[in-house]
């Protein structure tokens, strides 16, 4: 029993490389334990070796994701579900990682260059399975421990986050090497090679990042002003009056009349009511906006039977300029998986109301004077690739979230970390407004411009983007995963006929 305490340490160890705690460095001591573990002849059983990646799992999501817990806590019905959730979803999250140790039972790893190959194919297979099976759930990915270091992630504009995560952990086992037997020269030559590709790495993404320093700013049309309310998530539970948010919103937008703004507001602001009703609060928008003014939030819209999460662009008379309907929808949290069945239980969505959101299929670019942007809203920016269905060009990502879910813990942080990986695959500035949570400008190199902090309320203007080319992820995608892929595969077999 003692020995299947080490892989959940060696998991929780793990989580802490992630954001908001960065320590990178802890990777490179628990990924060679754990392919140590399973190497080891100790562990040869197949169920051993399967609860090894289990307990692993477990250990590692239930130390980042504990604050999913949060979310039980604004109403009654929940409660009794707090130490279930807590326990639970780390449990089934887990069982992802106890697939790749329990495939790795059949393949017979030793301590040599093909078994890492092999380990690290299937580790970010099973992770790629992990973010797209029954609707994906690709949080904390573990190349998202390398978000401090902007130089070297970089290359996430040509192989996307994925590709990048098998680069990752093949790199995090380096240190491995220490256990093989056989020719020294062997193992110098390795790491001289894995040297040398990271020096390659971090002068590519140093020669990207000088190279969009040098270029012009483009100056906006219309200024860009988010706004990060911090509107506290227990209001909307308590049925507050619309027009109280309404007039703290516009206090803290500070509209001018003769300036061509665009006021971002973040996801549901508005829970209380639907779009269909908003006209009520027509001449208070039409007193503090002006024509010059347009106006982006998240609200709650009905289509005959089915609600929607959508986010909406307006004029200064809440003339419907343009809405996107939300794609991608949170289990439990924003429909509820087998309604007719655990309904009949007093079970419903954790999010206000008892009927689950319709998901729409649409996502189509949106345009207001001149300027065109993806729309994205909360959970949808954590998915890698395939984001702009329709081809259209665009000028940025908007995403509009609530993160008051997650309460006062790492959860808007890792939220967070998301929007940088996706502006430099996309290659595209990234404006995001969050309530309760982090509201940020980033620029299509990953860097934040501007930044308003979960525990703050504020607001921040954009005046100007420097613009960049289409990048090569953008234009394929995940199929670059799969060229990956295909590559290891190769290797593998060629070591396997080396011997090696």
């Amino acid at each position: 029993m003692f020995f299947f305490i080490i892989p959940l340490v060696l998991g929780i160890i793990s989580s802490f490389s992630l954001p908001p705690y960065n320590f990178l460095i802890l990777n490179f001591i628990t990924f060679p334990f754990l392919f140590i573990f399973i190497v080891s002849n100790f562990y040869q059983s197949k169920l051993r070796l399967f609860l090894i990646g289990w307990i692993f799992g477990f250990g590692y999501f239930v130390s980042n994701i504990y604050w999913i817990i949060n979310s039980l806590t604004f109403e009654e019905i929940f409660l009794p579900l707090i130490p279930v959730a807590f326990f639970l979803i780390p449990m089934f999250l887990g069982l992802f990682y106890g697939l790749i140790t329990f495939v790795c039972s059949f393949l017979n790893l030793k301590k040599d260059y093909k078994s890492i190959l092999i380990f690290a194919l299937i580790f970010s297979l099973v992770e790629f399975i992990r973010g797209n099976i029954l609707g994906g759930f690709p949080w904390n990915l573990i190349a998202y421990s390398w978000l401090e270091y902007t130089s070297f992630i970089q290359i996430l504009s040509i192989i996307g986050t994925y590709s990048f995560n098998l680069l990752s952990i093949t790199l995090f086992l380096l240190p491995v090497l220490v256990f093989f037997k056989g020719i020294q020269f062997s193992k110098i030559l390795v790491i001289i090679f894995s040297l040398v590709l990271v020096c390659t790495n971090i002068f590519f993404g140093k020669n990207i990042l000088n190279k969009y320093h040098e270029k012009q700013l483009i100056d906006l049309d219309t200024s860009i002003k988010v706004i990060s309310p911090k509107i506290e998530i227990n209001r909307f539970f308590q049925n507050e009056d619309p027009n109280v948010i309404i007039n703290e919103l516009i206090e803290l937008s500070e509209p001018e009349e003769e300036k061509k703004t665009l006021f971002i507001f973040p996801e549901g602001i508005l829970t209380n009511i639907y779009l269909e009703d908003l006209n009520i609060y027509r001449e208070t928008f039409k007193n503090n906006f002006s024509e010059n003014h347009k106006i982006i939030l998240g609200i709650n819209s009905k289509n005959g039977l089915k609600i929607y999460n959508s986010l909406v662009v307006l004029d200064n008379n809440l003339n419907i300029l343009g809405i996107y309907k939300k794609n991608k929808l949170v289990p439990f949290g924003e429909f509820l998986p087998l309604e007719n069945i655990f309904s009949k239980f007093g079970l419903k969505k954790i999010t206000q109301g008892y009927q689950s959101f319709s998901k729409d299929d649409k996502r189509k670019i949106l345009e207001i004077n001149n300027s065109k942007f993806l729309p994205l809203i909360c959970y949808e920016i954590i998915y890698s690739g395939n984001l702009n269905h329709s081809g259209e060009k665009f000028n940025f990502i908007l995403n509009i979230s609530e993160d008051g879910w997650f309460g006062n813990t790492i959860g808007p942080h890792q939220h967070f970390s998301h929007s940088i990986f996706r502006s430099i695959e996309e290659g595209k500035n990234l404006v995001r407004s969050a309530n309760n949570g982090i509201s940020a400008y980033i620029n299509p190199i990953g860097q934040i411009v501007s930044k308003v902090e979960s525990t703050e309320k504020g607001t921040f203007e954009i005046k100007n983007f420097k613009m960049i080319s289409k990048t090569i992820f953008a234009k394929h995608g995940n199929k670059i995963f799969f060229y990956f892929l295909l590559f290891y595969i190769t290797l593998i077999f060629f070591l396997k006929k080396k011997g090696s």
